[in-house]
């Protein structure tokens, strides 16, 4: 490329940054973002309709007229699939009271001697207002369609009967309860009935009864019967705590991996902590972009990002520092190791997008927050390390200052490992396998001496999460739940925070359960969160953590052997299962909780563990095709020798995010970290002791033919 080439192209790319971080900086200052209930404190609600997706539309529309008439601000009501309704209450703490109203499910019907003469879809509108005529409050009912010739009839034929007989009265009827039985009154002619299509209900009604009476009988004609599938309830003292973990853990995390990369890579480490801070802009203006709810696993995955960013930039300045080994012209050396690390970055990222659609297709509630957080951090990723990083890396270690002083840039070097560590390491490469295996086999042997301990959104049932003011005792908490007839309750603590899991249990248990827990705690407790799954959306979600898992080994397995061979493809699936079998293992000997949040960490993980692997088998595809007569299992050790930089310095960049999140978070964001940090080594370990054996064996087993390119005539090797 000449230099007016490469000029215009640094430009082009330096316009291109400009551009985006300048719509980032006005979406930062003028777009307000959209928390999640739990991280703003409130109530959701899952709806499921008995129905198609019209009756769906017409109930959705029939609850939003109910929440609004809660007076709830800022109420989001919206479809999920074919027949679920959303419902998020920000603010509502007790959510009994909503429960109640939304859960009303069956169709609002008027009858007379306990036959049905019409439905609530004939009612168009009721409205309370002071009754003019004397004392209290009245309903004023509007009817639409057919249905005031009916009311004309049957109160026609009400008003025959004597006045305090059961033959005059025509009820309301709501979930098979009346909620309203008024007689017709002695003004209506006997077979002539109310004509007009409109009444109204007298009864000395106070504000609020008139005021709920004609909230029910205004909207209460759902088309078909709802179920409430999952209701979650977090307290906003909890969601001001997991911002403001969040927010220190990614501060001492940028901290930490800044200090790393500049002391690595000096002035291209510098540089690219500046990229990090415009990526970190960029990832959040695209969140404000997208309007993208952030949830409290959506701020983890901002978090986890952030360290993930750094692995592109370590790609890049390794693969320069080769270039400049090979010629030392810090320019040149910058602008190969871009283009040659190009291939890695891409490879590596595409399977991480694959783990974060998967979360956003299969999961519900947060965890699809951060499905939609890990996207948009990987594209805000390459977006830095590719445009932004290259124009401050190429034009500064272009400047005649830093080209007289080369070792400023922190590329002069192939740093103390490259040049240190010469090992042989498949010599016999059964006994890496073998290792690998006894570590799996050991995770699998927790599965069943100890059993996983799925969470509420798996088995179905109730989770309460209560936070004391000192430190929780679990053994005098279990003896009150068993004193109070409640020991099948399965409870948990850790330091000052305890939670309990049951069998679905309605809200008024729930609330007895509270109070339990709290007099058996000194100082009392607070509850802090409120989640209930219905078993139809616990099967559902164990059939797609499966659906997942299996797709995502699938889709990995088939772009790999696209984008390499087969056999590198089955290689690294090979390390993937490791992976999440050790995971998973490792939780049940810990007895941690696998909950929705945790299925987040174990996809995340796939994409981690399959990132590693693409790295080492792109060097291993570049060195075998100028190594042809060469040993394969030399040229393999060759390759995840020449990635132990890369691996160590972005295995260093995610540690220190993940361990702030860990130490500063706690409940299930210190559960996430825990996975990631497990996942973070078993994807690191099994590409040396799994993925790269297994890629030997099955070379040996089924042998590639390997065909050099035919040079042209006269060139020189």
């Amino acid at each position: 490329m000449s230099r007016d080439n490469a000029r215009r192209g640094l430009l082009v790319r330096a316009l291109i940054a400009l551009g985006v971080l300048v719509a980032s900086a006005f979406l930062l200052l003028t777009t307000d973002p959209r928390l999640g209930l739990d991280l703003r404190g409130g109530t959701q609600i899952v709806l499921e309709a008995k129905g198609d997706a019209d009756a769906a539309d017409r109930s959705m529309e029939v609850l939003r007229r109910r929440v609004d008439a809660l007076g709830v601000a800022e109420p989001v009501i919206a479809r999920s699939g074919e027949n679920r309704i959303v419902i998020e209450l920000p603010g509502v703490q007790d959510p009994q009271e909503a429960v109640k109203v939304l859960g009303q499910t069956a169709q609002l019907t008027v009858q007379r001697n306990g036959q049905t003469v019409m439905t609530g879809e004939g009612i168009s509108d009721a409205q309370s207002t002071r009754n003019s005529q004397g004392a209290g409050f009245v309903v004023n009912i509007q009817f639409q369609g057919d249905a005031p010739a009916k009311w004309q009839k049957v109160t026609g034929e009400a008003a025959c009967e004597p006045s305090g007989s059961p033959g005059r009265q025509i009820a309301f009827v709501l979930d098979g309860k009346p909620i309203s039985s008024p007689e017709v009154s002695l003004d209506t002619p006997c077979g002539a009935g109310q004509a007009g299509g409109s009444t109204t209900i007298t009864g000395r009604f106070s504000q609020p009864e008139a005021k709920e009476l004609a909230l029910v009988i205004r909207s209460g004609a759902l088309p078909v019967p709802v179920e409430v599938i999952e209701q979650r309830t977090v307290g906003a003292t909890l969601g001001a705590e997991a911002i403001e973990a969040s927010a220190k853990a990614a501060i001492i995390g940028i901290a930490l991996t800044s200090l790393f990369l500049m002391f690595a890579y000096r002035l291209a480490g510098f540089l690219a902590v500046v990229a990090l801070a415009g990526y970190a802009g960029v990832a959040y203006a695209g969140l404000l972009a997208v309007g993208a709810t952030l949830t409290l696993p959506g701020l983890a995955g901002f978090v986890l990002a952030i360290g993930m960013a750094v692995d592109a930039n370590v790609l890049i300045f390794e693969r320069a520092r080769e270039e400049y080994a090979r010629k030392p012209n810090l320019r040149r050396a910058s602008e190969n190791g871009f283009r040659g690390a190009l291939s890695a970055i891409a490879d590596s990222n595409v399977t991480t997008l694959l783990a974060a659609g998967l979360l956003f297709w299969l999961a519900t509630g947060p965890v699809r927050g951060f499905g939609v957080t890990l996207t948009i951090g990987v594209l805000a990723s390459m977006f830095s390390a590719l445009v932004l990083s290259r124009v401050l890396v190429v034009w500064a270690l272009g400047t005649r200052f830093v080209t007289k002083r080369p070792r400023l840039s922190g590329l002069h070097t192939l740093g103390f490992v490259r040049q240190r560590l010469s090992v042989v390491l498949y010599r016999r490469p059964s006994l890496w396998l073998i290792s690998a295996g006894a570590v799996v086999l050991v995770a699998i042997a927790g599965l069943f001496a100890r059993g996983l301990n799925l969470g509420v959104e798996f088995t179905g049932g109730r989770m309460l999460d209560f936070t004391a003011g000192g430190t929780v005792d679990s053994g005098r908490v279990r003896t009150a739940l068993a004193d109070a007839g409640f020991s099948d309750v399965v409870v948990s603590s850790s330091g000052n925070e305890v939670s309990l899991r049951t069998a679905p249990i309605d809200d008024a248990t729930s609330a007895r359960l509270g109070e339990v827990v709290s007099s058996a705690v000194d100082g009392g407790a607070r509850q802090s969160s409120n989640e209930l799954i219905g078993p139809s959306l616990s099967s559902e979600l164990r059939r797609n953590a499966i659906i997942g898992l299996a797709i995502a080994v699938t889709a990995q397995l088939g772009y790999l052997a696209v984008r390499f061979d087969w056999r590198l493809g089955v290689a690294t699936v090979a390390a993937l299962l490791s992976d999440v079998l050790v995971l998973v293992g490792v939780f049940a000997w810990m007895g941690k909780t696998a909950d929705g949040v945790f299925l987040a960490a174990l996809l995340t993980v796939i994409g981690y563990s399959v990132n590693d692997s693409v790295v080492v088998f792109d060097r291993l595809r570049e060195l075998r095709g100028s190594r042809l007569k060469a040993s394969y299992p030399d040229v393999v050790s060759d390759a995840v020798v020449q990635t132990v930089p890369r691996t160590v310095n972005t295995g260093l960049g995610v540690l220190f995010v993940l361990s702030a999140l860990l130490v500063l978070g706690d409940g299930s964001l210190a559960n996430f970290a825990i996975a990631l940090l497990i996942g973070l080594v078993a994807g690191t370990a099994s590409t040396v002791v799994t993925a790269a054996p297994i890629a030997i064996w099955l070379e040996s087993r089924w042998p590639r033919r390997a065909v050099a390119k035919k040079r042209p005539v006269g060139a020189r090797a």
